[in-house]
């Protein structure tokens, strides 16, 4: 199976990055993609109820849905900007959703995550998603009227902005490390992770982990061919193949 891997697309947040992304979506058509990955934050916000849509993010959601019409599964990665993509509303536009995804190809395991809970000492915001995605939460998020609902939305997002955001400055390059090393004790072969918006590899003993870049500012795609091996092609141009 040929996967494509897409990080941070953070749909919405920047006006001319929609028709990059339609661009984006056709490359995965022409290129033979059968799985397409998003790990994590495809839009600004993504809630799994329809009444936290705008019109942007039911576009994108079209395009997912077409993407599926094509025979190419859809996979989301939850990231600190989803919540309830699990929900039953969200089944015409994915085949699998959840915290990470994982699958083997060439004979190596994959593991991806988005990596907004790898720094551990980033208290406050571990706090605050564990209350925001609670069944209490969704319970509260579904049952919500609508005008109250989309101002939610609109205040998730400036706290979204600044949640954790000191700690995504810099790269937590020992807490990415000691991830890594746990997951490659457990038997993975390849760990990719997002959400920090800046490329990061370690390599040990034929293991290896990225932080993939993220499609907002690069447009990279991550694709991983049937014999595991893996290229990056940012805004359409072939970057490297490992």
């Amino acid at each position: 199976m040929i996967r494509a891997v897409l990080a941070d697309l953070h749909l919405g947040q920047r006006e001319d990055r929609f028709g990059r992304f339609l661009a984006t979506v056709e490359d995965l058509r022409r290129g033979g993609a059968e799985e397409v990955i998003f790990l994590g934050d495809l839009f600004r916000t993504l809630i799994g109820f329809p009444k936290f849509w705008d019109e942007l993010t039911q576009r994108g959601l079209e395009e997912l849905r077409r993407l599926r019409e094509a025979g190419i599964r859809v996979v989301l990665v939850e990231g600190n900007r989803d919540f309830f993509l699990d929900a039953g509303e969200m089944d015409p536009f994915r085949d699998l959703c959840g915290a990470v995804h994982s699958f083997a190809a060439g004979g190596r395991r994959f593991l991806l995550d988005h990596g907004d809970l790898v720094n551990r000492s980033d208290r406050s915001y571990r706090a605050w998603r564990a209350v925001s995605k609670s069944p209490a939460a969704r319970l509260w998020a579904r049952t919500l009227p609508l005008a109250l609902a989309r101002g939610i939305v609109r205040r998730t997002e400036a706290r979204l902005a600044k949640t954790n955001f000191s700690y995504r400055r810099e790269l937590p390059v020992d807490d990415l490390t000691a991830a890594s090393r746990r997951h490659f004790a457990a038997g993975v072969d390849v760990v990719l992770w997002g959400h920090f918006h800046r490329p990061w590899r370690l390599e040990e003993n034929g293991r290896e982990a990225w932080v993939v870049p993220a499609w907002l500012e690069s447009g990279a795609v991550v694709w991983i061919g049937e014999g595991g091996e893996i290229s990056v092609r940012e805004s359409g141009e072939p970057e490297a193949v490992c």
